[in-house]
């Protein structure tokens, strides 16, 4: 694998910090200090301190349906089952009942994912150690198939939220280190950004205009279409990745991570942007702005990749500004952030005049 800037490693650090504020407590300080080679390597040292926090509080747990013979009565008798063994000359009660296990779907995923980064030549060995010591702890608790775990189905509720983060970080992990193979199984590949990052980068701006600029209300929002409520029940749902406002003015942000920003066309030797992305960025703020007031704006902000040409655009279509930005993640955290700020200000002069 080829390694990526430590500068790239330790903003991807920061962009978790911000999608995951749990990452910024103290039990994390020491990852946060560390210098780091590549991505697998940092999610195994954020787990390692995650999974030993997760161990100080008690592993979580629910409770599971058993059923089985026992001397004594617990739970529901089945008195079928009963009278069976009483024919059969066994002085046993057969019996449903509940138990609290930690052999659930939260740990399953927690050990498969440690399981699986050990295995991985992309992990230093002191933090190999460190997930190796955490291995005793997750014995009774069953391993998955990376491929059947149903991640739209896991829901977070106070008794299992300081889940959320490890869970994410195993999400990433496992998208980005496994390949399924024609067979079914799978096996360790190298690290593919696109999986997990395409994720992380959409987290990490919404959640960074959350902590920094509370004012302009930044939040995923569903589009109504402009249409009647009959039709518009058979269109297919539009929900922005981020959306800004302040007063009058909104910023529609759609975020995107590729390894190739720009589409090139080889019969004619020229470059553009995705035009299903532009169409739709378009559709969001038109259908936002059906009165055309020119108060709604769009942005495509894609993260910058070794390309030559780095998309810097804007322009008024259909009377509303449509911009194309890029976030370069190889620069220092700060001029990120500068980047960010910038975007806002210049989205909203009012909110940015009102804090000058």
């Amino acid at each position: 694998m080829k390694d990526k800037s430590p500068t790239l490693i330790k903003n991807i650090y920061y962009m978790l910090s911000y999608a995951f504020q749990v990452l910024r407590h103290s039990n994390y300080a020491e990852v946060a200090a560390e210098e780091f080679n590549n991505v697998p390597d940092l999610y195994a040292a954020i787990l390692a301190a995650g999974i030993g926090q997760q161990l100080k509080q008690g592993l979580y747990r629910v409770y599971a349906s058993c059923s089985e013979n026992l001397s004594v009565v617990r739970g529901r008798i089945d008195i079928r089952r009963t009278i069976e063994n009483k024919f059969q000359r066994k002085p046993q009660v057969f019996c449903h009942y509940d138990v609290l296990t930690e052999d659930n779907v939260f740990n399953q995923i927690l050990k498969t994912t440690t399981a699986i980064l050990l295995k991985s030549k992309f992990v230093d060995e002191k933090r190999a150690d460190s997930l190796r010591r955490l291995a005793p702890y997750f014995q009774g608790i069953d391993n998955l198939d990376p491929n059947d775990i149903r991640w739209n189905t896991i829901r977070y509720e106070r008794n299992n939220q300081s889940y959320e983060m490890l869970l994410n970080i195993c999400y990433f992990t496992l998208k980005g280190l496994l390949l399924t193979t024609e067979k079914g199984t799978y096996k360790v590949r190298e690290f593919l950004d696109d999986l997990s990052m395409s994720r992380l980068f959409e987290k990490f701006v919404l959640e960074y205009y959350r902590y920094h600029h509370p004012e302009l209300q930044a939040a995923p929002r569903q589009v109504q279409w402009d249409t009647d409520r009959k039709t518009a029940s058979l269109l297919p749902i539009m929900k922005t990745d981020i959306t800004l406002k302040h007063g009058e003015k909104t910023l529609i942000i759609d975020t995107k991570y590729y390894s190739q920003v720009m589409k090139v066309h080889s019969l004619y030797g020229t470059t553009s942007l995705h035009s299903a992305n532009l169409y739709q960025i378009y559709a969001y703020v038109k259908n936002v702005d059906p009165g055309n007031t020119g108060n709604i704006s769009g942005m495509l902000l894609y993260a910058k990749t070794d390309e030559r040409i780095a998309p810097d655009l804007e322009a008024i279509i259909g009377g509303n500004r449509i911009a194309v930005k890029t976030l370069d993640l190889n620069l220092p955290f700060s001029e990120i952030e500068n980047q960010l700020d910038g975007i806002a200000f210049a989205s909203f002069p009012k909110y940015a005049s009102a804090l000058s």
